[in-house]
């Protein structure tokens, strides 16, 4: 109980300095509340290139907005971090409809009877990724053949982290036009 009040009105400290424009105060909350941070994230996340990402947005608005009053550092910070999961999972729910729409026909494909109609579809399928532009293809094929993440793709081939997101957003959506009429007929016959 006695260290529970001594840390609280450390934080208190170190957070008046902060807003006060004090690097080394906001360094010292930073090191000292990253790891618990990463923690909350990462049981919601369970990946940890989007959990480091997430808790690296969080601190970075902190510092940001230290001119803004913060009461409970902890209390804000699990807050904070909550909501930028959620952010994070939303987004990823609407990136990729698509993907997972591949992967339940493949899964289906892995019944017998279904068999022919599973290697029409991959053939369907290759054929147009490979009508996508060099890079888009690439980067599409890095993130969804070889399970690179963002990071690492933009890492890989010299880019922004910005842009392997565009052109991921770019295929997904010229690949969902052009399998859109393919997926009602799936949905026919009763694949899924």
């Amino acid at each position: 109980m006695e260290n529970e009040k001594v840390n609280c009105e450390s934080d208190k400290l170190l957070l008046l300095q902060m807003e006060q424009g004090n690097k080394a105060a906001f360094n010292k909350l930073y090191n000292k509340y990253w790891d618990w941070a990463y923690s909350r994230a990462f049981a919601r996340l369970g990946n940890s290139s989007q959990t480091e990402d997430v808790v690296q947005n969080v601190f970075v608005k902190i510092w940001l907005r230290r001119e803004n009053p913060i009461s409970n550092f902890q209390a804000y910070l699990h807050v904070a971090i909550r909501n930028q999961v959620f952010k994070v999972i939303a987004k990823e729910k609407k990136k990729c409809p698509f993907i997972d729409n591949i992967q339940n026909f493949q899964e289906a494909g892995l019944l017998a009877d279904r068999g022919i109609l599973w290697e029409e579809f991959h053939k369907e399928y290759q054929s147009h990724v490979e009508q996508l532009p060099p890079k888009r293809q690439k980067i599409f094929r890095l993130r969804f053949h070889e399970d690179l993440t963002t990071k690492e793709i933009s890492s890989a081939l010299g880019v922004s982290r910005k842009t392997v997101q565009n052109q991921l957003g770019k295929a997904i959506s010229q690949l969902r036009v052009s399998f859109s009429h393919l997926f009602s007929f799936i949905g026919l016959i009763g694949l899924w």
